[in-house]
């Protein structure tokens, strides 16, 4: 099952790496990871995506408790959450296909930030199975080059992570 991990950490060096190297050294995968500092500059908040059964997550919340650089986190996927992640998405872009993919960018509700005389560039968030359908919609044979930020989240409603 995917797991959306919310992590609060100290804003100092080292501490992403604390954090990866947990995950490696007891071979969990970390699918996708973002970081950047809170409204409070001396934190930062990861939102890790990883997948595994409850129990491991639930293994891997209490190792992650346990590092000094960790202040709170939680598993997002155990409530009502939102996620976003952005794409950008260079895909080939000449005669007839020029008007395919401007109608199936408008269609993902995404828009055209780039152009060239042979490619788009579209820029697209959502969640991750909608960016995954985008990709899939456009088709490789098109598709030049792909980003992804990764997965950002928050709680709904009045849950929050905070020091």
């Amino acid at each position: 099952m995917r797991h959306i991990i919310s992590i609060l950490v100290e804003n100092e060096s080292g501490a992403l790496s604390r954090i990866a190297g947990l995950f490696s050294a007891r071979g969990y995968n970390i699918e996708s990871l973002t970081v950047a500092p809170t409204e409070d500059p001396s934190l930062s908040r990861m939102t890790l995506v990883t997948r595994g059964s409850d129990e491991i997550v639930e293994q891997i919340t209490k190792q992650l408790n346990k590092l000094v650089d960790v202040v709170k986190l939680a598993d997002l996927t155990e409530g009502p959450h939102l996620e976003r992640e952005l794409m950008l998405l260079k895909a080939r872009a000449v005669d007839a296909e020029r008007d395919e993919l401007k109608r199936l960018a408008d269609i993902f509700r995404g828009r055209i930030v780039d152009v060239t005389d042979a490619t788009y560039t579209i820029e697209l968030t959502g969640s991750s199975d909608k960016l995954d359908a985008f990709i899939a919609a456009v088709g490789a044979k098109h598709i030049v080059e792909v980003v992804r930020s990764g997965v950002s989240g928050i709680a709904r409603g009045e849950r929050c992570l905070r020091a």
